[in-house]
């Protein structure tokens, strides 16, 4: 397998086709195991790293800034083979200034970060979440600054609706500030809604997009059973994500779909895993679709998808299986 590398969007950054998602360290995986998927992400040619600062997923306020400080030390002397991202406006301290995306959270965060994960710079920080509270404008300027103070490269956000990036482009051309540079949404085959509006949005603007959950939360594995409660250590069931989860993924028509999945998957003669990432892959809008693990061996069947190419039929019949994904009455 050879990992390719595509550009960024618009910019002259180039990523990996996969970018390696980091929320499981610390919580679901200690850090002898974190660097064990580290590696085994660099050996199969992934150089693009995605993490944030209130990770780990499902953690508590004790635990913020786990997952950074673990990839921080991974870092140590490889800094410059890498894209490294992260996010912030999530909460990170009790205290009421400590989240959103106001200036001063966005100036405070950023320096945590790179405290964290010991380098002097990050090459994408992105939004996690849109921030009712705060004007654009403001946190456009924030992010301005710390580009232009050469703490970040680059900026996007995550989580965000089309009306929401498109207004965010629009401001920024107007007072000629930095201007978002990628999306990362959630998307899989089990959640397409995105197709509808951001996608497009995606395409017409020069906006790179990097979707998280392309397994739909570890369900596109295969390994859960519908007759059994969710398995422990899974997203279903650890810390404070479970119920999220669960309500995302864990329905009975989900399941069926899983099951009609398999069975394409078999006739292929690939694992359930390295057809959900070829799919994914073989958007026209996405640039890198974040792949995670909770064990090294786990991305074997994830990394195998950069070289499963599918026709136009394989991709026509999937499609139509899972059309109810993309209209937008499935759930949460």
């Amino acid at each position: 397998m050879t990992m390719k590398h595509v550009q960024l969007g618009r910019t002259g950054l180039r990523v990996s086709r996969l970018c390696l998602g980091t929320m499981t360290f610390g919580l679901q995986c200690d850090e002898e195991r974190s660097r064990a998927i580290l590696d085994r992400a660099a050996d199969g040619g992934i150089t693009f790293l995605d993490t944030a600062d209130v990770y780990p997923l499902g953690g508590t306020v004790e635990t913020i800034g786990r997952t950074e400080e673990i990839l921080g030390r991974w870092l140590t002397g490889r800094r410059h083979e890498v894209v490294l991202a992260t996010k912030c406006v999530g909460p990170t301290s009790s205290r009421p200034w400590d989240r959103g995306a106001s200036r001063r959270h966005i100036l405070d965060a950023v320096d945590a970060s790179l405290r964290r994960l010991n380098t002097d710079f990050i090459d994408l920080y992105q939004l996690h979440g849109y921030d009712p509270t705060t004007p654009i404008d403001e946190t456009l300027r924030a992010l301005d600054d710390v580009v232009r103070a050469g703490k970040v490269r680059y900026v996007g956000v995550s989580n965000y609706l089309a009306y929401q990036l498109a207004r965010a482009i629009g401001r920024s051309e107007t007072l000629n500030l930095v201007r978002f540079d990628s999306a990362q949404p959630r998307h899989s085959l089990l959640f397409r809604e995105v197709e509808r509006e951001l996608f497009p949005l995606c395409q017409e603007e020069g906006v790179g997009v990097i979707p998280y959950n392309p397994l739909a939360g570890g369900l596109l594995s295969g390994k859960h059973d519908r007759t059994k409660p969710p398995t422990d250590g899974s997203r279903f069931t650890l810390g404070t994500a479970a119920d999220r989860y669960q309500q995302r993924y864990w329905q009975e028509r989900m399941f069926d779909t899983i099951d009609e999945l398999a069975a394409i998957a078999a006739d292929l003669g690939v694992a359930l895993p390295t057809l959900a990432v070829a799919w994914s892959l073989a958007q026209p809008a996405i640039t890198a679709p974040i792949i995670g693990a909770s064990r090294p061996d786990q991305l074997d069947a994830t990394l195998a998808a950069v070289d499963l190419h599918l026709d136009d039929a394989t991709r026509e019949r999937l499609d139509k299986l899972t059309a109810e994904y993309r209209r937008g009455d499935a759930g949460i």
